[in-house]
């Protein structure tokens, strides 16, 4: 899906998005557990694109549902941000207040959720006693996900990430950086997660304000598209790819082509269910 902004404040980004189901989840004849949610917000003159991994572990039995409430709540607490004034009131707030309204809200959408449909015997009798137990005293976890969001706005650029994922920036010369760096704690499958004892400590806010010229090209993507790769710079190889082809050829030359390139990963690499989200700037901007 491709979705412009335009206003006369915010260069003319688009975005386009593609989520897929892994190639050991179609094996295993389980969902895709991940979700992902384009908006505008502030009267269409901000964007945010929101990616959220479930985490599809017998425990989170219910991580699909966590997923697609996360990217809703990142709308929600990401809105708050146009109705502060300056600069530093929204940094000082996304940095400070931002992970602790995300989190609650978060659990109050569980809440909901378990008080329209408690546990079902069916869910709960799958696990051995431990896990259950764990369940029981927490039943966040059984809606467990991470969280990716990115809002660009006219004057400013904000990366949020609670547990693993990417987020990788290209510039207009072709240069890679990671806006959040990864987190050396998360090894293996590993991983913070909303369902965390005070999750919003591991809130990671990178906010960016806009003195020069943004980015190219965002990419934002969940942990199975990394894990597909060999390496780092492989990785990042396919960051720069997308930004070629957008700016030489346009999104044509990419839009049809997404759910292939992103099953070929899973298919020959992690397995893993994989989504994606890219913003991009029109050549013609630069």
């Amino acid at each position: 899906m491709v979705t412009p902004v335009t206003d006369s404040a915010l260069p003319a980004w688009r975005t386009l998005r593609a989520s897929v189901r892994g190639a050991a989840h179609e094996r295993a004849g389980l969902p895709n557990q991940d979700a992902v949610r384009i908006v505008r917000l502030d009267a269409g003159r901000a964007l945010l694109v929101s990616l959220a991994d479930g985490h599809g572990s017998a425990k989170s039995f219910r991580s699909r549902s966590g997923a697609r409430l996360a990217v809703v709540v990142a709308q929600k607490v990401c809105g708050h941000l146009f109705k502060l004034d300056r600069p530093s009131q929204i940094k000082r707030w996304a940095e400070e207040q931002l992970p602790l309204e995300l989190v609650r809200h978060w659990l109050e959408g569980v809440n909901r959720s378990l008080q329209r449909q408690p546990f079902t015997s069916a869910e709960l009798e799958t696990l051995d006693t431990a896990a259950r137990q764990q369940v029981e005293s927490y039943p966040s976890l059984a809606y467990g996900s991470t969280l990716l969001a990115v809002v660009v706005a006219p004057g400013f650029i904000l990366y949020l990430q609670l547990g693993d994922g990417d987020f990788l920036t290209v510039s207009a010369e072709g240069e890679i950086t990671r806006p959040i760096p990864q987190d050396a704690r998360l090894i293996a499958n590993e991983t913070t997660s909303l369902c965390s004892p005070k999750a919003w400590n591991e809130v990671r806010v990178r906010f960016q304000t806009l003195a020069g010229a943004p980015p190219a090209l965002i990419l934002a993507a969940t942990d199975g598209y990394a894990n597909a790769y060999r390496d780092e710079a492989g990785f990042q190889q396919v960051a720069r790819d997308y930004w070629e082809l957008l700016r030489d050829e346009g999104e044509e030359a990419v839009r049809p082509h997404l759910k292939d390139w992103l099953n070929e990963a899973s298919q020959q690499g992690s397995g893993d269910d994989i989504t994606l989200g890219l913003l991009w700037r029109p050549v013609a901007q630069f």
